[in-house]
């Protein structure tokens, strides 16, 4: 699809986008068979978080008609107390990677309904590695066990399983992306 734009976002209105797809795409905004099909999005971010977040290391967005379809949250290690349910995913990557390894954790990605199977998941990715590679060794993400649509796209760009975890009767796979 032609006309799509990768950028960091930058303004306060793109944030509020995000919040906004994000909104569309939780579990509770969804059907199941949505959700099994299409994939969702775990984590519903406050604007502060998300703000913060991007102060630290701004998101990689997809743009189209000036509006945001699409984007890759960019969460340095100094988040890993901020978001309650991902203590126990820096917990397991604290466990599993060699201290002195420079990795970017990728809090989260989602592609408008509209824009699917567009490769514009894979435009996010590239985004992403292309801006922060000289910074980071990898990419760390984790995935519900029971998005198979999001883990078989992971896997499609590169990504490797670093370690399947419980946390709170959940399932999570944790997969990293190497960028060396």
């Amino acid at each position: 699809m032609g006309g799509i734009i990768y950028k960091k976002a930058i303004t306060n209105n793109e944030l509020h986008q995000i919040l906004e797809l994000q909104h569309r795409n939780i579990p509770t905004s969804i059907s199941k068979e949505e959700k099994q099909n299409e994939g969702f999005v775990t984590v519903h971010h406050d604007f502060e978080t998300l703000k913060t977040m991007n102060d630290a290391c701004a998101h990689s967005i997809a743009i189209h008609n000036n509006e945001v379809i699409g984007y890759a949250l960019s969460m340095v290690k100094d988040f890993k107390d901020a978001i309650a349910v991902l203590k126990p995913m820096f917990q397991e990557i604290e466990i599993s990677i060699k201290p002195m390894v420079r990795y970017i954790v990728m809090g989260q990605v989602c592609v408008d309904k509209p824009y699917r199977k567009q490769g514009i998941f894979r435009g996010l990715y590239e985004f992403m590695r292309l801006n922060l590679k000289p910074d980071f060794d990898f990419v760390i993400t984790e995935v519900d066990a029971k998005n198979t649509r999001s883990l078989n796209a992971h896997y499609a760009i590169g990504f490797k399983v670093l370690k399947t975890y419980i946390s709170n009767n959940q399932k999570w796979v944790l997969l990293s992306w190497s960028w060396r």
